[in-house]
């Protein structure tokens, strides 16, 4: 049987909701067939089988949350009727053999268990081995036992490079005959993941009698004390995390070293940003049982449970909408939000919407305002580049980015989505407007993919197709600027000292206080205004 995992499904991604089964229990399926259509971070991801068989059961029920690296569904494999026919084939010969060869065999069984208990066999408890028949047949050539081999693709499946890092670490150990076997924690494929070292110890050395003693100690949950360092090492994903827990990486408690200086991994940080969690909810208790709790239990960080009453309901803080406030609350954690109001009047706009719309409904594409928009965006930031940036705060640098990608925020019924258009200096208004009229139903529709909402350099959020006039929209970091676009409709202008009726449209720009001054603002504002009063000038670009 073949215990299939929820496989990662995206960097950050430690959980997905299940929205619907594609298969049944006894349905065959085939390699890369879809088995589940799973929620992760704004978006429907389809996950296919990676193996051929028989669908024996399903772990999770529709709407039920599943950890990445949980069992998800199990299938038996197109080979396993082979495999327990070879099995049984065997089981005869076995009887069939003398007295001294079952002694021998059963000699060898003892000392293969021996190896299993020790932590040195990785093959499942009924001795299968996952792998396909490359990957075997790799291993044979290479002279490798691939039942010692410790799998690191989806369900413990073994990869080449599994076998390819299993044939060096044998050389290794045939390169000195007095020195013990050392094991090491098994690289991802994409050899992004540091190999961490452990020592081999006798048996008589440790307490437990364990065969191998981790030379790298793990950082325990409890009673964790803040270090003090002025440098550790720690990969971008690392550091990644430590800034979404709000968590300073050189006070993570580690034993671990890389190049003799201090390394801390994911799972330290974590770790510590529990045990931190902890201690806050702990003292915010404290002081709440001395009265007073409401104000000081803010300071001291802690949330508490909310108790609810008569008339009052609760639902799931999961998925998209969690994932929308955690990017939220990021961004107002970490970015100094200011915000540019302005008004500009439209007629230009509106008369070419009015002129070109019935152009674009003969080729079967709605044009509405939002490619006008988009397209003004984006050349205005041709003449503004300080705009279209990220800040690398690891690095301490400005990121300006030559590319315009637009991101179109969409409200949607499961939250807001934020597809991106592409390279919209290289499209046409037309081309523009069908693949913006795409990207948004495919968005509300729970069918647009994780990489199509990737990628993007500036937002434009239209909230005025609702309601309202000016906001404070919230930067999609690691962008630095996002425009809120209000109600288009008639106000009173003056012109020619006289009141009249224009068609205005307000805007509201929010900008990282890091990157941009209010002075950049303010001028990109005047080149958009300039652009959205009369789009011919788009012409000009």
């Amino acid at each position: 049987m073949f215990e299939f995992n929820l496989p990662d499904l995206g960097e950050g991604v430690a959980e997905g909701e299940v929205l619907t089964w594609r298969v049944s229990p006894g349905d065959a399926v085939t390699e890369d067939q879809v088995l589940a259509e799973v929620e992760t971070d704004k978006a429907a991801v389809d996950v296919p089988s990676p193996v051929d068989g028989v669908v024996q059961e399903l772990h999770a029920e529709v709407g039920e949350m599943v950890q990445t690296g949980e069992v998800l569904i199990t299938i038996d494999e197109a080979d396993d009727a082979e495999t327990a026919d070879a099995a049984a084939s065997d089981t005869d010969e076995a009887e069939s053999a003398g007295a001294d060869t079952a002694q021998a065999e059963s000699g060898a069984s003892e000392a293969a268990a021996a190896d299993e208990q020790s932590g040195a066999s990785t093959s499942t408890a009924d001795g299968r081995v996952f792998a396909s028949p490359s990957v075997r047949r790799l291993a044979r050539e290479e002279g490798v036992d691939i039942a010692a081999v410790d799998g690191s693709g989806p369900g413990g499946r073994v990869t080449e490079g599994d076998v390819e890092a299993a044939t060096a670490s044998a050389d290794e150990a045939t390169a000195s005959d007095d020195s013990p076997t050392s094991v090491v924690s098994k690289a991802s494929d994409d050899g992004d993941s540091p190999t961490a070292a452990v020592s081999q110890v006798d048996a008589g050395d440790t307490d437990d009698g364990t065969a191998v003693k981790s030379a790298v100690k793990s950082v325990s949950g409890d009673g964790q004390e803040a270090a003090s360092r002025d440098q550790t090492l720690a990969t971008p994903a690392t550091r990644k995390a430590a800034r979404e827990l709000d968590v300073n990486i050189d006070a993570v408690p580690t034993d671990q070293t890389r190049d003799g200086q201090p390394y801390v991994d994911e799972a330290a940080v974590r770790t510590y940003a529990e045990a931190q969690q902890a201690a806050q909810a702990a003292d915010a208790e404290a002081i709440s049982a001395e009265g007073g709790a409401t104000g000081r239990a803010a300071k001291a960080g802690g949330t508490g449970a909310v108790e609810t009453g008569d008339g009052e309901r609760r639902e799931p803080y999961r998925g998209v909408r969690r994932s929308i406030g955690e990017q939220m609350a990021r961004s107002r954690r970490e970015v100094p939000h200011a915000t540019h109001h302005d008004q500009v009047v439209v007629s230009g706009l509106v008369e070419a919407r009015e002129r070109l719309a019935p152009l674009a409904e003969e080729r079967d594409v709605t044009l509405t305002y939002t490619p006008f928009v988009v397209k003004c965006v984006a050349a205005a930031l041709d003449q503004h580049p300080v705009l279209n940036t990220a800040l690398d705060t690891e690095n301490e640098e400005i990121v300006y980015r030559d590319a315009h990608n637009i991101g179109v925020a969409a409200a949607t019924d499961h939250g807001l989505v934020v597809p991106v258009v592409n390279d919209v200096d290289g499209k046409g208004l037309v081309e523009l407007a069908g693949e913006v009229n795409d990207l948004v139903g495919r968005a509300r529709e729970r069918d647009i993919e994780r990489s199509e909402m990737q990628g993007g350099t500036f937002t434009v959020t239209n909230f005025g197709v609702i309601g309202g006039e000016y906001a404070s929209p919230i930067i999609n970091v690691p962008e630095t600027a996002i425009l809120g676009i209000g109600a288009l409709k008639e106000r009173p202008v003056a012109e020619d000292g006289e009141v009249v009726a224009k068609p205005t449209l307000p805007l509201s720009l929010a900008i990282d206080h890091r990157v941009i001054d209010g002075a950049d603002a303010a001028r990109f504002v005047n080149t958009l205004k300039e652009y959205l009063s009369d789009p011919t000038r788009l012409l000009l670009e």
